[in-house]
């Protein structure tokens, strides 16, 4: 019987020593898994903030690109504006050139006895003062006889030998050309030397 004693508490006993092992071994586990969520919910945590910093990244980057998209438009837009401020006298200057032309014509035909009339004198005013409202507009003669040749400012529609002058020398202008605020709205016609 005591030896069955023996017997039942050296089981008892490993039962005990067993339970306390488990106990342990369940700790352990509990620990370890407890670690382990912490490790992995702060590396999950390290990944969701990295995510959020790089999202943070290409909104601001996006923000900065629509921001210089905007300006420039904004510039763009400022600039035709001004543009069309600047030029919108452009169609009614080049309806009225022909009609300057041919004032320069008329006054041009003038005998010398004539030029003290009443009547030559009423129509250059008339010239004069049309010419002042127009360069307060911005209008601008080419200079063209003696200038060298620039095919941006000039149409060649002649040319001619002339011992007098250098080549590409402008010698005699058929028709004036005329700038609007530094854009050419009409070349000069001329004869240029060779």
């Amino acid at each position: 019987m005591e030896k069955q004693q023996q017997e039942q508490e050296i089981i008892k006993e490993q039962v005990h020593n067993e339970k306390q092992e488990n106990i342990k071994d369940t700790e352990e586990d509990i620990n370890d898994v407890k670690n382990e969520s912490k490790e992995d919910s702060i590396d999950e945590l390290k990944a969701k903030l990295e995510d959020k910093i790089k999202e943070l990244e290409e909104l601001n980057n996006r923000y900065l690109r629509l921001q210089a998209d905007f300006l420039n438009y904004k510039k763009r837009v400022e600039k035709e504006k001004e543009s069309i401020y600047a030029y919108a006298s452009e169609e009614l200057i080049c309806q009225v050139l022909p009609v300057i032309d041919n004032f320069e014509r008329a006054l041009d035909s003038v005998d010398d006895n004539h030029k003290e009339d009443s009547f030559y004198k009423g129509v250059e005013m008339v010239y004069k003062q049309l010419m002042d409202i127009l360069k307060k507009s911005g209008l601008e003669e080419i200079n063209a006889i003696g200038e060298k040749f620039d095919p941006n400012l000039h149409h060649g529609v002649a040319q001619e030998e002339s011992s007098e002058h250098e080549e590409d020398i402008i010698i005699e202008v058929y028709q004036k050309g005329y700038k609007l605020k530094d854009k050419v709205i009409r070349p000069s016609m001329v004869k240029i030397s060779k």
